[in-house]
């Protein structure tokens, strides 16, 4: 029996400048401990990011606790945070640690920061002004915790803190290093090599033989804007490998909507607009 396809591992693919300059920033925060705030659109790898951040830095051997903020209320929220106790609320038949307490030592990624009401980024400031855990329904902190705090968001926090979305002072909390991530149209050199990468790794996983893809289907992939970035090419790239089924990739192999915007495009470039 064959073993399993094993998961992508947590790297920086890419030879731009965009990212050997993502590199050198990454390593300089993974030798702090200051908190980060990791920026960019969806999908360009803000938790990859977070989590190299996590395995080359002092903290390598705690636990990396994630959580995405986006879409849940402030009370379950708050309760995957720090917890609650038993008859806190319907439902709470039990004790229950949150996240904070489950990485001693370790770090936290908060995904969608921006996401946050203002109350919960009340109580996230006066979490990281004292490091105390107080359980929801417990009538005093519980405990104290040090966990390294990672933060992402692909929101422009500085335009929700002119709207009074967002405090300014957390984000001065949170901001202490920053690191970008630039969207994939701005880094097309990159493109190939995450398209072989992935080839390769979707290949492995489908039990599908290797493949190469054809110059004028690479080309258009290039011209292709990504407006999913990478999690976008890594769909698009398991449609191929299971499309061609170990053939060679050719243009009309790619999906209808990668091809009608380069068309689009293409148009627009000959048109002068």
């Amino acid at each position: 029996m064959s073993a399993p396809a094993r998961h992508p591992e947590v790297r920086l693919i890419g030879r731009s400048d965009a990212i050997r300059t993502l590199e050198a920033d990454l390593e300089c925060a993974a030798r702090s401990d200051a908190k980060v705030l990791v920026t960019g659109e969806t999908g360009v790898g803000k938790e990859v990011v977070a989590r190299l951040i996590h395995q080359r830095g002092v903290r390598a051997s705690a636990p990396l606790v994630t959580l995405n903020c986006a879409g849940l209320p402030d009370s379950l929220l708050e309760s995957e945070l720090f917890g609650h106790v038993r008859g806190s609320f319907t439902g709470a038949y039990r004790d229950k640690p949150g996240l904070l307490e489950s990485a001693p030592n370790g770090t936290v990624f908060l995904d969608e920061v921006g996401e946050m009401s203002t109350r919960m980024q009340v109580v996230l400031l006066r979490f990281l002004e004292s490091g105390e855990i107080q359980r929801i329904g417990a009538d005093r902190s519980h405990t104290r915790v040090n966990v390294r705090l990672i933060t992402a968001t692909n929101s422009d926090l500085q335009a929700a803190i002119a709207s009074g979305a967002f405090r300014e002072d957390l984000y001065f909390r949170l901001n202490v290093i920053r690191l970008i991530i630039p969207p994939l149209r701005e880094r097309t050199e990159d493109i190939p090599l995450l398209v072989t990468y992935y080839l390769n790794y979707y290949g492995r996983q489908h039990k599908v033989a290797p493949t190469e893809v054809s110059s004028d289907a690479m080309d258009a992939l290039m011209a292709y804007r990504w407006p999913g970035n990478i999690r976008e090419l890594k769909n698009v790239v398991e449609r191929m490998v299971l499309k061609t089924s170990g053939q060679a990739i050719r243009h009309s192999d790619l999906p209808s909507d990668v091809v009608r915007s380069v068309a689009v495009q293409a148009a627009h470039a000959v048109n002068g607009n």
